[in-house]
């Protein structure tokens, strides 16, 4: 894909000088073609005053059928025709030039959609099988708080459908949402509810519910340095206190 735009783009920056050739070139032939009819107007008008006087002078005759303008103001008609249809095969060739860049942008975009949604797909295999393990919240193994990151993009739960995982993976707020949820799920946070969204995990060893929702704990981003959880931040200060 990467070489797809860098082609694209290399082929796009060529556009606007092959555009303005193209236009200048018709406006040129614009030029051409009103100087070219101004000069046949000039000169069927004076055949016209020419036949007039012809007629009433009783060199010409009066039958209107018989009267011709010059093989020359016919040759500059047809000139103007031909400069005329120039011009039409210019706009055709600038519109379907333009056109065909629509259609590889269009191809473009096509396949960078299928490539982003392989990649959400992956995502949320990824952040499943991340979920943390364990029947109960202190059924969790101290291995996988080792390895634990400040936060996580988790899912509802393993067993829910792909569509219902991307809806719970777009929450950020920590609200709960009205999903069908596996009575086997382990449940956290003082929500109570099962894991979703991005979650953040207490760094007091004995914590006995370990990972919370942003949105229940009052956080927007990833904190940095140890963070606690409400009750264990209240225990660390009663500790001090003592």
């Amino acid at each position: 894909m990467s070489f797809f735009i860098d082609e694209f783009q290399a082929d796009l920056e060529a556009l606007p000088n092959i555009l303005q050739k193209k236009y200048a070139l018709m406006r040129d032939l614009d030029k051409s073609l009103q100087e070219i009819v101004r000069q046949n107007e000039q000169r069927c008008e004076q055949e016209i005053e020419d036949s007039k006087r012809g007629v009433r002078a009783g060199n010409i005759t009066p039958d209107t059928s018989l009267i011709r303008f010059s093989d020359e103001a016919l040759d500059e008609q047809k000139h103007s025709i031909r400069i005329a249809d120039e011009k039409v095969a210019l706009a055709i060739q600038a519109y379907d030039l333009v056109d065909s860049y629509i259609q590889q942008l269009d191809q473009y975009l096509k396949k960078s959609g299928e490539e982003l949604r392989r990649e959400r797909e992956n995502t949320v295999a990824n952040a499943t099988s991340q979920i943390p393990d364990g029947t109960t919240k202190s059924g969790r193994s101290e291995s996988g708080r080792e390895r634990k990151n400040k936060t996580r993009l988790a899912t509802a739960a393993a067993s829910s459908a792909a569509t219902e995982v991307a809806a719970t993976a777009a929450n950020p707020t920590g609200m709960e949402l009205d999903l069908p949820v596996d009575p086997n799920e382990p449940t956290y946070c003082l929500c109570n509810q099962v894991s979703y969204g991005e979650m953040v995990a207490c760094d007091n060893p004995a914590c006995k519910i370990e990972w919370f929702h942003f949105g229940c704990v009052g956080l927007k981003e990833q904190p940095k340095g140890k963070w606690y959880c409400p009750d264990c931040a209240a225990l660390r200060n009663r500790r001090k206190g003592k």
